[in-house]
């Protein structure tokens, strides 16, 4: 049951045990919130501040009046069920402590990640939950990682063909291994590696500000494991809608995952808009939209420009609704579930699901639909 639990859970849940007799004598795995608040107050010091806040608000929010000792346990190994969330905010209306933001003497690293909490979560003891919790291990590495391939192959790119801008305009700029071909879809890497592969430097360098500027944060708080779950969701996503809807274009770029990213976020600020205390988030939601609407502006006026070597079109932009459409469900239902176990959301299942049934359907148009269809694909790279 401890596995995971910190070292100053154990002592806690050791402390526990020496008071059960006194505190839970019947052994029924529950204290009464005036004990509770007894053993509070005699061991608090132990603790964080802002983690004895948080158990402060646990003990206050408890209609009951009992505190499960299992909700203790996962307190301490940072795991929230969802009761413990709904006893976490009731209880914290009560509280009256100071802000995270007005804390003084902090670190550079510290200010990092506090500004970091103001900027992902709308919730103050979400917030503190954060700021105590986070010591950067892991760091924030895979949207670090994914960015730096991205500028290693578009480097290697830029040298072989010797061209920067419009890469794609370049007869050889489709016939690597990585972009998505039609004429390529047997080849089922290629519906996720396309992300490597850019049209340019003006088409690389508006994703990479997006996916940095958004992705590392939202990874630092929600983890590698999440962040990079909607990332690929909305890669795929786009690169099967392409299939599906513009069957005749290759795909490349990374903004089918940095929109789903991008979308996630700024539905998660909307829809949280009272308790989000980012600075100026009004002009800068309007900057993402301006930035996303320039990229996807210029990805529609590169469709339909007259491609260098016809019958071959160029790049599709419908890979960047699919990335929306994945950010705007899948990705609001993650971000809106801060330290919750995802499998319990029945949302997230249901969301899952469909995507899931996205994914076979866009299997099967991609074997069947072609034939049937008769589509004529240009000629392969």
């Amino acid at each position: 049951m401890l596995a995971g639990v910190a070292p100053l859970g154990r002592c806690w849940h050791a402390m526990w045990m020496r008071n059960n007799s006194k505190y839970d004598p019947e052994n029924s795995g529950f204290i009464s919130t005036e004990r509770f608040r007894d053993l509070l107050a005699a061991h608090g010091s132990e603790l964080d501040p802002h983690k004895l806040e948080v158990l402060l608000a646990l003990a206050d929010g408890n209609a009951d009046g009992k505190i499960c000792y299992q909700d203790f346990v996962n307190l301490m190994s940072n795991k929230r069920s969802n009761s413990f969330r709904r006893a976490i905010l009731q209880g914290s209306r009560q509280l009256r402590n100071s802000a995270l933001r007005e804390e003084v003497g902090l670190g550079l690293s510290r200010r990092l990640v506090r500004h970091v909490a103001y900027e992902t979560l709308p919730r103050e003891v979400d917030r503190k939950w954060y700021f105590d919790s986070y010591n950067y291990c892991p760091p924030p590495w895979l949207m670090l990682a994914i960015t730096i391939a991205e500028v290693v192959v578009f480097m290697y790119y830029g040298f072989q063909l010797n061209r920067w801008v419009l890469q794609v305009s370049s007869p050889y700029f489709l016939k690597g291994p990585l972009p998505y071909h039609p004429q390529l879809r047997a080849q089922a890497w290629r519906y996720l590696s396309y992300i490597f592969m850019h049209a340019g430097i003006e088409h690389l360098g508006l994703n990479m500000a997006m996916q940095l500027l958004v992705g590392v944060p939202l990874e630092m708080v929600h983890g590698a494991l999440r962040i990079g779950l909607v990332y690929v969701c909305g890669v795929l996503a786009g690169s099967l809608a392409v299939s599906v809807t513009d069957m005749t274009a290759p795909v490349v770029g990374s903004s089918g995952g940095v929109y789903a990213l991008v979308s996630a976020h700024l539905a998660n600020v909307v829809m949280n808009w009272s308790g989000m205390k980012c600075q100026f988030k009004l002009f800068r939601m309007a900057m993402a939209l301006v930035c996303m609407s320039v990229e996807f502006g210029r990805a529609v006026w590169l469709r339909f420009y007259p491609p260098a070597f016809p019958p071959c079109p160029n790049p599709s932009f419908v890979a960047h609704l699919g990335g929306v459409a994945v950010g705007l469900t899948l990705g609001v239902v993650v971000l809106q579930n801060y330290e919750q176990r995802l499998q319990e959301q029945s949302l997230f299942w249901i969301f899952f699901s469909v995507y899931t049934l996205f994914i076979l359907c866009g299997i099967f148009w991609n074997i069947f639909a072609y034939s049937l269809l008769d589509v004529k694909l240009p000629p392969p790279p």
